[in-house]
């Protein structure tokens, strides 16, 4: 029996969407999968792999070092586990950590967010600075203490004027000699986003391996200075320790690889106007249709600079019906719900120009 989605009575999902974890990531190139399927024919010495890998990478990215992670959320833990072993002294085999440890991590109020469980899965505690409103530099100062191992910056959504910038945060952590990581899972594009951060400053930035990356959905990459990559690849696996549960295949590897070599090269810009045109499509194919108001929107969910399409309702449908009508259709098709207003919000990133055409097509259907 062949073991394909099929078999198992799984329909495959047309993603107008975003590159959510939920519907499994991205969808890797073909040179990606060639590249993981070369992998799966040799043993290797996993501790030379990641490090060769790591060099490479880290040449590509513009980067001091850089190692593989199993996503970028073990990233995160790995990092924190990092600062705090650094700081505390802690062995590999006291993690998650006791308590009395060094473990406090600096984290403004706003930027908040389910994925900073993993700095608190590492055994930190964090330490809120400001409001929903705010951050002054203050706030941050007065933060300080003995205990304090790092500061971490999530960009992304959350982002506001009203923040205590990354460039002041990063100046008033090198006066304390605090290390700054930054998450920026979700943050590419831009594609000069894997060096911006570190050349700013940041000791360390974080990237998902699986988003527009288009690499493994179970990768992350890790790039920074090469004191904290040499930290993090002691705690990772193959060793013992906290990281050895978050294991990265050579085939991970190896795929990952073949996807930040070929990010790099794309021409962008390009890939931009593609976008653009299929945000036109949508909004010409649905504005005034069925009482569908359609416009540009921007900047996306992520808050990466890419268009979407904002499609407002009429009043008697609900963007949950529409949601579940279009996954319950076939093909099913995955849409975003907008969180303030009465609509859905469609992604040009993660549909090609023929699923472009059956995205319009599907909720035209659904809403006559």
């Amino acid at each position: 029996m062949s073991s394909n989605y099929k078999s198992l009575g799984i329909r495959p999902v047309i993603n107008a969407n975003a590159t959510l974890t939920k519907l499994g990531g991205s969808l890797m190139p073909a040179e990606v999968r060639q590249a993981m399927q070369d992998g799966a024919q040799s043993f290797v010495d996993m501790h030379e792999l990641q490090q060769k890998v790591g060099a490479r990478l880290a040449e590509i990215t513009r980067n001091e070092a850089a190692f593989v992670s199993c996503g970028a959320a073990t990233g995160l833990l790995l990092a924190t586990v990092a600062c705090i072993q650094k700081v505390s002294g802690a062995t590999f085999e006291s993690f998650p950590n006791s308590l009395g440890t060094q473990n406090e991590v600096i984290v403004q109020r706003m930027h908040r967010n389910p994925y900073d469980y993993a700095v608190r899965q590492a055994g930190a505690s964090l330490v809120e600075i400001g409001t929903m409103d705010g951050t002054s530099l203050e706030d941050l100062e007065n933060a300080y203490s003995a205990s304090t191992v790092a500061i971490f910056w999530f960009q992304g959504a959350m982002n506001q004027p009203s923040e205590l910038s990354l460039e002041n945060v990063i100046q008033s952590a090198k006066n304390q000699g605090v290390p700054v990581i930054v998450d920026g899972a979700a943050q590419l594009p831009p594609a000069s986003n894997l060096w911006n951060f570190t050349q700013l400053g940041a000791d360390l930035a974080i990237f998902s391996g699986g988003k527009d990356l288009s690499g493994p959905q179970v990768s992350g990459l890790v790039v920074g200075k090469s004191e904290w990559i040499e930290r993090i690849r002691l705690l990772g696996a193959p060793n013992h320790g906290v990281g050895r549960p978050m294991k990265v295949g050579k085939e991970e590897m190896m795929g990952l690889l073949a996807a930040v070599e070929r990010y790099v090269s794309l021409d962008h810009e390009q890939l931009l106007e593609v976008y653009e045109q299929r945000v036109r499509v949508w909004i010409q194919g649905l504005n005034g249709k069925g009482g569908l108001s359609a416009k540009r929107d921007y900047p996306n969910e992520a808050g990466q600079p890419v268009p979407r399409a904002l499609v407002q309702l009429p009043d008697h449908w609900s963007k949950d019906q529409l949601v579940d009508q279009l996954m319950a259709g076939q093909p099913a098709v995955s849409v975003a719900p907008s969180e303030k207003l009465n609509a859905i919000l469609l992604n040009p990133m993660t549909v090609n120009d023929e699923e472009t055409q059956i995205v319009l097509k599907q909720i035209l259907k659904v809403i006559h």
